[in-house]
Formats: C-alpha cells, structure tokens, sequence
C-alpha cells in the first residue's frame, strides 16, 4: 500500500496476531486520521504494523536500569502489555516523571551516576527486592555492561538486551572491528589494537595518516571521540578522551583510525531472536552532528537506494549472527561521498533514535525486546518490513547553540508545553513544567519526532511542532534546529557529519533576517505593543496611555532592534491591526489576548507563529519568531529622539579572565599564580555532563589569581582564572 495511504491507517491497542494482520490492512484506510497527537493515544495508534501472540506468555514484572525519556518510554511499552513496571531513581530524581510513572519505585543513590545508575549492586538489590522477572536497561549508562547483564543471568533475571558475550564481543570497538573484518563487512583502515600512550598514539596516527579519529574502544553518544590532524592534536586528544572514557565507561582504553571526511553517518537497526532469526529494520541518517553528538535524524536516507540498503542492511545481519546476536541493536556506518560504506561501531543496545524507525516500519521495537527476552520468536520476516514514509527527530537540548552549536544549560522548567496537540507529532521526554535539568545528567529535554507522507511533508510538520514548542527556564537549541530545516542545503539532503561548521562556520548566531521578514518581526511587535498598552489601559490610572486616553485610531512607533531602527504607521482595526513598515503594510490577525505564551497569528493570510518570551520594562520585547528569540524595543517619536543622547555600554574585555562556559565541575587547573602563560596554553579543564572541555589562555600573560581548585563546581560566567 502506498505510504499517502498509510498515513490513514489506524492500528488497535494491543498487537494483533498474524492471522488479523491483513484483515486489518483492508479494512483500515476507512479511518479519517493516522492520530500521532497526544502520548497514551499515540502508541495504540502507530504501531500498525508490530506482531505479537494474543495468547504468548508475558513478563510480570520489569525494572528499568535508566532514568528520563527512554525510562518512560519503555514504561509505556510495558503498559500496552499489561507488565508492572518498577523504577530506580537518584534522590534527585524522586519526583522525576520516570519515578511516577512506573507502578515501583526505588531510590538506589545520590545524584552523580557514579553513585546511582551506574551502582550494580544497588540496581541488582533493587531488582531482588520488588521481585522484578527482567530489566531493561535503556540506553547509557549499564546498557552495554557485560557483568551486569552476566550477573542479572547468574540471579536468574532476564536482561531485555542482548547476551553479555555479544555485548562483550561489539562493546568492545577493538573487538568488535576484528568480528566484523571476519564477517565480510566493509572496514574502516586503522590499528587493530589498544592504544597505549600519547606517544603511541602519535606513532600510529603517522603511519595512518592525518586526519585520524581517536575513540573510546567502550564509548559511545559522542563520548571519547577526538579528530586530530597533528601531532600535538593527538596528544591533547588522547588525554582528554581517555579522561572522558574513564567518567563516562570506567573503561579508558583508546582505539585509533583512519578519519573518513566529511561522511554520512547511516546505521542500519537490526532486530534477532534466540532462534537464529534476525531481521533489518531498515537505515537512519544521522549526520547532523556536533562534537560527534547527533542532533537531527531521518528514516530513511535520501541518499540509499534499495540496492544499497539491501547491502548495507545483509552485512548488519551477517556481522549480528556472527555474535549470536539476539536482541535489537544497531550498526553504524560512514559513507562517503562515492557511496563505499564502512562499519563503524555496533551499538548493542536500543538506540536514542529508534521512533523514527517505529514510525516507518509500524514495529513497536521495545515490545519486540521484551518479546525475545521472553523466548519468543520473531514474527517478522523481511519482507514485512516496508518503507512507510519518512520521519524526523529532532534531539531538543538545554543547551546554548551559540556556543559552539551546544554548551549546556541548567535551571527549573518555569513554563513548558510541548507540540503534541500537531498531528502526526510525537514527543519522547522524561520531564515536564517544574522539572529541573541539572550538571550530573544529560541535558536531552525531548526527542521530537514527526512523520510524513514524504521528507517535505514530515519536514514541514517538524517546523511547526519546534514553532509551537513552549520551554522557558532554560537555554534551548530549538533556534538551530528550525535554522537547520529551512536551510537550502538540507532541504536538498546534501549533508554530511561536518554539516554544521561547513553551513554556519562563524558558529550559529540565530536566525539571519531577510529584509522583509524583519519588517513583518517588526510589525508584529507593534501589534504585540498596542495590544499590551490596551489591556494595560483597562487597569486603574492607566489613562495616560496616548492611544487610550486620546481614542487615536492612527499612531507612529519606532522599534529598535539593536542593529536598526525602523519607524512604523499602526492602524487600529475592529479585528487585528494594520502596520506600515517601510513600504509594505501588514495585517496582523488573531489571539493577541497573552491568554498564552504562543500566538497563533495571520500576517497577510499567512500564517505566523510566535511567542512572548518576556515582556520587559520601558516596553522591550522579546519575541521568538523562526526558533530565534529577538529583543525590540518599541518606542514613540519623543522616546526615539532622546534615544540618541544616551551613553553606550561599554564591552567588557575577556581576554584577562577565563570563564566558566557552562555549568560543571573543573577537573583539573593547571594555572598558577604568578606564573606565566602562552596564547593558546590550557589552563583547566572542566567537565560538562561527562564531557571534557579544555578551555586555553587568549593571550601572553601572567596569572593573577585562581579562584577555583580542582573538584569544585562553577556556574556559567563565573571567573576560573585572572590574568594581570
């Protein structure tokens, strides 16, 4: 059936047997909406296409090894099948939504992972306490820990992910290339072994050639990774990375290779049983990247055609049988520009990107891994796997793209509505308005995923949701997302893993106007103006306000934006206004009441969406338009005439201090006082949810003052060292 018509598809709650499978398919197409709108709806609704035994035998009860979204999202699986859930939380995370959710919950530890989710012992007490019969893992954390999937066996509770010999054998990336080398897959060149030292990784990055990566050999999620394109790039690299494995694996051994340019990074989903069958799940791009880190995803990839999706999707089964492989997993690949395709890691674990696979296959694949932990068999063949249409994610952070498209943010959830009121929207998270996002775990917020007849369609469905996305309380990285989706190059599907510094390569700095879109930005903060002095006006002595006190239907306002000032003629209409701006006049219609922070308007018949981030004093503004957040100020004529004799801020000079990027905690500082450094020179290195930043002195100076040691947590902008 076509993929127009699937879309029309709706799928009952629980997974129907084989046998109703196609009576099912023809009877379908009669409902009016694939629904993908609310979160318990959405999941009997778009797993059209998973299979199951009405009647086959069911865990009782599982405890989730993981916190936020992915906890939720296994709970939920749990739930269309009637299993009983147990959670394990941090003492900060005991109101988290995960801990709520599940029908147990029990608290294993204090905040950092070390003391917490990453405590065997305590998950293993947990387990046996609440009698749990499995436990998923998630992703992270113990997801790929061989002991613990061995001791969950030793205690005879199921591990819902792969045996521990196949984690062993693919976690360990030296392993796993030599696996992989025996099994006919396409090989990246590099050394088939550990690297041992800085000046180990100098000799070997030599002899393969600069540029090379270095990783961790038990990494992953963009942990550990380093390209280095000298020899000083190798050692720096190598310290750092293997200080990261170390934080983030307990496991420092590094590997090295050949650094393929400017890639695609394409996986492909593998899904096996414990009866020798094993299925591909299809490919996801997944090369809008920074630092290593994906940020945006797609099912399926523009740039296979099935020819190459069946070579790529045979070598990821042949490497998984290889392994006795027999749960879902994931093989990743870099492809290069003329379409050869290398392996590149196994990821033997659910992936964080696996919805948009669901979304194109129909397949619930958590219910699938619980399925095979249980026994059974799969009851897909390959030929049951279609390409339904495409889907996005999008990984939305709290984090600042303007530094370095991503440095962290912290802080409480003062207002939070996510999309999923927009069809075909769907939104993975683990917390909602008053949750906070702290230092010790990552700062996912939500993976937003949409779906579509075709890319266009699913694109076009993706920038509504990230235009009608309401988060305040912390930075976010909505702006580059929406950026990304509009920008010619994507569109196109021309991308590759070095996207973001080859389309942005002074750093991203938010949404670059046209001419005539700062004029409608302008003509909007007129009506968001007129419309607060109106409502102001309906308060006690608030009679002074000129276009009340006058009843003047016509008036004139300048906006300052920063960069300009642009005069504009406002026109009270019964519904709306009109605003000249330049020479072209806009109609602005529709909900201006502030009744809530996103305003569904109509500029010209178009439609607009924006929000009311603030509302400041002396009538500035800050309005997000196109995911940007812009500051205006909307002044009268006497306002904008005296804006001319007030002093200019001065710019304060950084290059005597270094501060703090983003919140974390300083793992090591090197600077002295007193001593001298060099431009460029490190002089502390501070950790950010399990990421090592070096931050370097700017210029030849003297050390005046160290404000922080070693261990010691900082905030954003606070001063590490002074220089004279």
């Amino acid at each position: 059936m076509a993929a127009t018509s699937r879309l029309l598809r709706c799928s009952s709650y629980f997974p129907l047997p084989p046998s109703s499978f196609c009576a099912r398919k023809a009877v379908s197409v009669r409902n009016e909406a694939r629904c993908f709108s609310t979160a318990v709806p959405l999941l009997k609704d778009m797993y059209w296409n998973d299979r199951g035994e009405a009647q086959e035998e069911k865990f009782d009860k599982v405890l989730i090894a993981n916190r936020g979204e992915i906890a939720c999202r296994v709970i939920q699986s749990c739930r269309r099948q009637g299993i009983k859930t147990v959670a394990v939380h941090s003492d900060v995370d005991s109101l988290a939504k995960h801990a709520r959710m599940a029908d147990e919950a029990v608290c294993i530890g204090k905040a950092p992972t070390s003391e917490s989710y990453l405590r065997m012992d305590k998950i293993l007490e947990a387990v046996q306490s609440t009698g749990a019969q499995a436990v998923h893992p998630g992703y992270g954390f113990l997801s790929e820990n061989t002991v613990f999937a061995a001791k969950l066996n030793e205690i005879g509770v199921e591990f819902i992910g792969p045996n521990s010999e196949s984690i062993h054998a693919m976690g360990d990336k030296i392993q796993s290339k030599k696996i992989a080398t025996k099994a006919k897959v396409n090989m990246i060149p590099g050394h088939d072994g550990v690297v041992e030292n800085a000046d180990h990784c100098v000799k070997l990055a030599k002899e393969i050639g600069y540029p090379v990566m270095i990783k961790a050999s038990a990494g992953g999620g963009g942990k550990g990774m380093r390209v280095a394109n000298t020899d000083e790039e190798a050692r720096v690299a190598f310290r750092l990375c293997t200080e990261e494995a170390k934080s983030s694996f307990g496991d420092e051994r590094m590997l090295i290779e050949k650094f393929v340019v400017n890639p695609r990074h394409i996986e492909i989903q593998v899904m096996c049983d414990r009866h020798g069958n094993a299925i591909w799940l299809n490919e996801r791009e997944c090369s809008i990247q920074r630092r290593n880190q994906k940020v945006i995803e797609e099912a399926p990839s523009v740039f296979l055609d099935p020819g190459m999706r069946k070579e790529m999707g045979d070598q990821a089964v042949a490497l998984a049988k290889a392994v006795g492989y027999d749960s879902a997993g994931t093989v990743e690949f870099l492809v290069d520009k003329n379409r050869n395709f290398y392996f590149l890691e196994m990821n033997t674990r659910l992936q964080v990107e696996h919805p948009i696979t669901e979304f194109i296959t129909g397949i619930d694949i958590v219910h699938q891994m619980l399925r095979v932990a249980k026994g059974h068999k799969l009851l897909h063949q390959q030929s049951d796997v279609p390409v339904d249409g495409w889907a996005f994610e999008c990984r939305v952070y709290a984090e600042d793209p303007s530094k370095n498209f991503g440095m962290p943010s912290i802080g409480r959830l003062s207002r939070y509505i996510e999309p999923k009121h927009i069809p075909n929207v769907r939104c993975d998270s683990g917390i909602e308005e008053g949750s906070e996002i702290s230092i010790y775990y990552d700062p996912l917020i939500c993976k937003l995923v949409t779906y579509g007849a075709d890319r266009q369609d699913a694109m076009n469905t993706m920038i509504t949701a990230l235009d009608s996305y309401v988060i305040k309380g912390v930075t976010h990285n909505i702006p580059l997302l929406r950026d990304v989706l509009t920008e010619e190059r994507f569109v196109k599907g021309d991308i590759n893993t070095n996207y973001l510094p080859e389309v942005f390569p002074s750093g991203f700095q938010g949404k670059q106007l046209s001419e005539e879109e700062r004029e409608q930005l302008v003509a909007l903060a007129c009506a968001v103006h007129e419309t607060n002095n109106a409502k102001a006006a309906t308060f006690l002595n608030q009679d002074r306000l000129p276009a009340t006190k006058e009843k003047r239907n016509l008036w004139h306002l300048e906006v300052d934006m920063g960069s300009a000032t642009l005069p504009a003629t406002v026109t009270k209409m019964e519904k709306g206004f009109k605003v000249k701006v330049g020479k072209k006049e806009y109609t602005i219609t529709g909900d201006l009441s502030f009744s809530s922070p996103l305003m569904d308007l109509s500029v010209n018949g178009q439609r607009q969406l924006i929000q009311l981030v603030e509302r400041g004093y002396g009538a500035h503004y800050k309005l997000r338009m196109f995911g940007t957040v812009f500051s205006l100020r909307v002044m009268d004529t006497f306002v904008a005439q005296m804006k001319q004799y007030m002093p200019e801020k001065k710019e304060v000079d950084l290059s005597s201090v270094i501060l703090a990027p983003m919140p974390g905690m300083l793992k090591s500082v090197s600077a002295v006082e007193g001593s001298k450094v060099a431009e460029g020179q490190e002089v502390c290195v501070l950790e950010a949810m399990k990421m090592q930043n070096s931050l370097t002195a700017s210029i030849v100076s003297k050390v005046k003052k160290v404000n922080f040691k070693a261990g010691d947590t900082v905030n954003e902008g606070d001063v590490i060292v002074e220089f004279e």
